[in-house]
């Protein structure tokens, strides 16, 4: 449990104000259909991040046990002071977007998180907590969900009321106590 909670938590929070939150209110504003876009999102972030757990799992056994909280702490400490550095919507209008909803968002999502901090997120997560891949998987992809949905459905009026540079600094001092707390304990 401990394995989804903090995959959820991690990914939920490194996801304001991130890329994927960008393309999914592009995607939302271009496509009438939110549930292809969040189906999309989803197929997308399951195969990415069952790839990135995976690749987590495999290099967990180079890494000594000991070193596990430090890992975690240190990546939830990196991920927030990166989550300070603002993402740009990099989506332009792409051949991949003639194939509706669904497509556009299934593709464009999986090579948005390719290196993103949420993958890396995941990679380590997965490294940390490699007997529960699946919790690993689950959680990062819940938390993905969980950032990226209403933004589908609300993401223009989400805009008008919170500033993206308060939630970037508020997700940073949690990641860093998240960070110092896990190293700690």
């Amino acid at each position: 449990m401990d394995a989804l909670f903090s995959s959820f938590t991690a990914v939920a929070i490194a996801e304001i104000g991130d890329k994927t939150q960008l393309l999914s209110l592009f995607l939302a504003a271009r496509f009438r259909n939110k549930t292809a876009i969040i189906s999309g999102i989803l197929v997308a972030t399951l195969l990415n991040h069952a790839a990135s757990a995976w690749l987590g799992v495999w290099i967990s056994q180079f890494i000594p046990t000991t070193w596990g909280p430090w890992l975690l702490g240190g990546s939830f400490i990196a991920v927030g002071l990166w989550l300070l550095i603002p993402d740009k919507d990099d989506s332009e209008d792409n051949a991949v977007l003639k194939y509706g909803a669904f497509v556009a968002s299934c593709v464009l999502f999986f090579l948005a998180e390719i290196g993103d901090k949420t993958q890396v997120a995941t990679v380590i997560l997965a490294a940390t907590f490699d007997n529960a891949i699946w919790m690993v998987i689950w959680g990062t992809t819940l938390g993905m969900l969980a950032a990226n949905v209403p933004v589908v459905f609300a993401g223009s009026w989400l805009l008008q009321k919170i500033s993206l540079d308060w939630a970037r600094r508020t997700a940073c001092i949690v990641f860093m106590v998240l960070g110092i707390f896990t190293i700690l304990m």
